[in-house]
């Protein structure tokens, strides 16, 4: 989506707004002890609070209201009857919709006393996420946020998750461009258009560079079980830099 219009800006930034919502919330009661279907249904609850419509359930019947991640799971986690321990590492992805239009966010976290490199993977992925964002300026290539996030998580002794990407998103959850890599690929030549709407989220990784699909049709995890964090906003490329919509 390209943002042309003050009612685009408003819609989406009152979506971003709510999803950033739901996720605060639910980082916060992340609790050892607590299921990831009671956390999914505490989301149920806040988007029929803010009128807006889970986007994973709405757009592709999702089988939950957001998507929960714990330890070898890295995306797309079905939320159920799991229960949260003490040191785990779990990954909180929300995504919805209102009136229209879409913002989707994630964020990794350890619960309680965990294993330090899960403290260094959930900071690493944020300082990619900095990094990569430094890069989203209009007429620069997109290759350049992915050669930077690729850089941030080598510099730490860690690697990257080659096959989840970020996307285009605004009028529909998944749209133009289709991928925002968390690498570089100099094939990867299209240049960043002043209102453009991304979601950006590294996922980086102490070991396994790509995914597998669990039989479930959904839970992404990766072959040796090796951690990920994934840091995930949605964005729109300004000429007075990128504007995150999901803070």
């Amino acid at each position: 989506m390209i943002v042309k219009t003050d009612e685009e800006l408003t819609g989406l930034k009152e979506i971003g707004s709510i999803v950033g919502t739901i996720r605060d919330e639910m980082v916060q009661k992340t609790k050892p002890g607590i299921t990831t279907k009671e956390l999914d249904d505490l989301a149920g609850e806040l988007f029929d609070k803010f009128g807006a419509l889970s986007g994973p359930k709405g757009e592709y019947d999702f089988p939950g209201f957001t998507c929960i991640s714990v330890n070898e799971e890295v995306a797309h986690g079905i939320p159920g009857e799991r229960v949260i321990q003490d040191g785990d590492i779990v990954n909180i992805d929300v995504s919805g919709s209102k009136n229209g239009y879409f913002a989707d966010t994630g964020i990794s976290f350890v619960v309680g006393e965990g294993d330090p490199i899960l403290y260094d993977l959930c900071e690493v992925a944020k300082k990619a996420f900095d990094a990569g964002l430094a890069k989203i300026k209009v007429g620069s290539k997109k290759s350049g946020i992915g050669k930077a996030v690729y850089s941030t998580a080598k510099q730490h002794g860690f690697t990257v998750i080659k096959n989840l990407t970020g996307h285009g998103i605004g009028h529909s959850l998944h749209e133009s461009p289709d991928h925002i890599m968390n690498f570089f690929d100099p094939w990867d030549n299209e240049l960043l258009q002043e209102g453009m709407v991304i979601a950006f989220e590294p996922f980086i990784s102490n070991g396994d560079e790509e995914v597998l699909q669990l039989d479930d049709g959904w839970t992404f995890v990766t072959e040796n079980k090796s951690s990920v964090a994934q840091y995930e906003h949605t964005i729109i490329v300004t000429k007075n830099g990128p504007l995150i919509i999901t803070k």
